[in-house]
Order: C-alpha cells, then structure tokens, then sequence
C-alpha cells in the first residue's frame, strides 16, 4: 500500500479526531496511527484482510520474518516437549546452539526492519503470541543463521504431518547455524 504525504496526513488528522471524539468503529484508529508513523502500511492490510486493498506484495523482510518466526515456534514447541536426556543431547550435539533453544529477536542496530516487523506481527496483528513480551532486541546479528536455520527446516517440515520436531531434527535445525 502507498499512500501519498497528504493521505497520510488525512488518515492520522482522521484517527486523532476518532480518538478524541471516542468513535467506536471497526477501525482502529491508534493502530493505524502507529502503522502510518512506522511505515509498516503493510501491516494495515493484514489487519483489515477484508478489506479489497490492492494486491502489492509485502516488504520481502515480511516473509522472512513470518518464516523466521514460524521456524522458532517450532523448535520451542519441540524442544518443551523433549526429555531430559534428549534436551542433553541436543546440548552436547549441537553445541554451542542447543543450551538454550530459545528465540531471541533480531538486532536492533543491523537487522531494524526485521525486529519492526516482528514487534508489528508479534505485539500489534496478535500472530505467534508465544513470543509475546519478550525482548526481540538479540543485540547481535542473527538474520543470517536463521536463514540457514530456514533452509534446514524447509526440508524436514513437509515430513512434521501434525507431531512435534524431534531431537535430531532440531539437531539439524541447530546446526546449520554455522557457516558452511
């Protein structure tokens, strides 16, 4: 979605008067305040999914995000789910990755939008609410071992059919951190 310096300055003039008036109304006019003046109007349309925006595709740090985000889901789910000696396992096999399977964000000085869009999808759109709360600031670069990280996924991912990762699955996941 593009909007126009004067659109934009429409649409936050007509949240401030909704929100000063206390219109109750399907939109709301403090999140698309906040879109606007964060420049993430992609957002706005993930929210307001029936209304017949235009088809542009999101940012590509979208679905990665999205990606990253579910990838993470996923290995926590698993690994909760594991023994004690297989979260072991996974400590010593996949070292220095398997100690603590959590996800950890992005870095807030090199990977910005990335952390914008998983504030915006985590906190504001309500998606992957397990990750609510926390800190999303990794303060170290991470986008590219998730990547890695998305790649090994991608191919255990199809064979997953409703059960949880395993611990060599997540073995794998783990590993492919480190530079080939």
């Amino acid at each position: 979605m593009d909007l126009s310096d004067g659109e934009r300055l429409i649409i936050l003039m007509l949240a401030d008067v909704s929100k000063t008036l206390k219109l109750k109304g399907e939109m709301d006019p403090e999140f698309i305040a906040n879109m606007i003046f964060n420049d993430t109007l992609w957002a706005i349309r993930w929210k307001y999914h029936g209304i017949p925006f235009s088809t542009d595709d999101d940012p590509p740090e979208v679905s990665q995000t999205c990606d990253i985000l579910d990838l993470w889901m996923f290995l926590e789910d698993g690994y909760k789910q594991l023994s004690k000696a297989d979260k072991e396992r996974i400590k010593s096999e996949a070292a220095p990755f398997g100690e603590n399977v959590v996800f950890r964000g992005f870095d807030g000085n090199h990977e910005a939008k990335m952390l914008s869009v998983a504030r915006v999808l985590i906190d504001d759109l309500g998606r992957w609410p397990q990750f609510r709360g926390r800190e999303l600031n990794a303060h170290a670069r991470t986008v590219d071992r998730y990547l890695r990280m998305c790649r090994a996924f991608e191919s255990i991912r199809p064979r997953l059919d409703m059960r949880s990762l395993n611990a060599d699955e997540i073995i794998t996941i783990l590993r492919a951190q480190k530079h080939a």
